[in-house]
This record gives structure tokens, sequence and C-alpha cells, in this order.
């Protein structure tokens, strides 16, 4: 075994395997800023809450600001999830107002969420549609969680 040949000798790694090593670091570098150009990498996932609502219409003509409804609405969040007052609104047609439920006057048990046994009453012509919908503070993700017409819609 000639010594003199060992000294001499710089190949300590064969020019394929470097190749490999350096494209291995480059994919999972690309992959790490990837994510976090994405916004993947720092992003909770937010869900819909999951509750049920009922709705009591009741026919009763009355007049409420110089407008005359056919009846009163009641909405009920019967169970599921709590949701934060200002994540609760009402919309669509034949109401008096269509707002955020903190908005429309309620009768919840605190100030901050609307929970099972939470109830508002509305004043409606007997043709309403209303929805009772879900709408993150964010404002990028909203569902209807309820719904209901009048007899006559």
């Amino acid at each position: 075994m000639d010594l003199k040949a060992l000294i001499n000798d710089d190949d300590a790694v064969s020019p394929v395997i470097g190749v490999i090593l350096m494209v291995a670091i480059t994919v999972i570098l690309a992959a790490v800023i990837a994510s976090f150009v994405l916004g993947l990498g720092d992003q909770a996932q937010q869900t819909t809450p999951q509750a049920s609502f009922s709705f009591d219409y009741e026919s009763s003509s009355h007049s409420l600001g110089g407008t005359t409804y056919d009846g009163y609405l009641d909405v009920t969040h019967d169970g599921g999830d709590s949701i934060s007052i200002d994540e609760v609104y009402i919309r669509g047609s034949g109401s008096n107002t269509t707002d955020s439920w903190a908005n429309i006057g309620s009768s919840t048990s605190t100030n901050s969420e609307v929970a099972a046994g939470n109830s508002l009453t509305l004043s409606t012509q007997n043709d309403y549609n209303i929805r009772v919908v879900y709408q993150s503070q964010e404002g990028d993700n909203s569902a209807t969680l309820g719904q209901d017409s009048g007899p006559e819609a």
C-alpha cells in the first residue's frame, strides 16, 4: 500500500452522493419556506360551530315604528356550541331587523355568548324568510346555522 497515494487522494465523497445531498437539502428548504410564505405554517384551522336553532311563529298583528307586522318570531338556540354574540347574525326578509344577535336585543344569559336556551323575538310579516348565520370576526368564514320561512312564504 502506497501511503503517499492516500495522503494525496482528496476524493472524500463521490460526486454523485454530493449532488443527491444538495438536491435533498434544497427540496426540504424550499418546502419549509413555501409553507410560511403561503401562510400554512402559522395558521390555525378555524371551524364553524355546530348549533341548533328553533323557530316559533305566532300570528298577532301589531304595529312597530309605523309599520304593521303580522306576527312574532321567536328564535331559540336549542343546543350545540356556544357562539360569540358578535358572530351570530339574523339575515333575511320580512322582519323588522336583520343585524347581529348582539344588536337586536336578546335574552342571553351572558353578554358575550349565545348559548343553549337563549332566544330573541322578531316582529315579522307572515311571508318572512329568516336565517341564523355564523360569521367569524375575521370575516373569512360564514355558515347558515338555521333557517325558517313564514306560513305564506
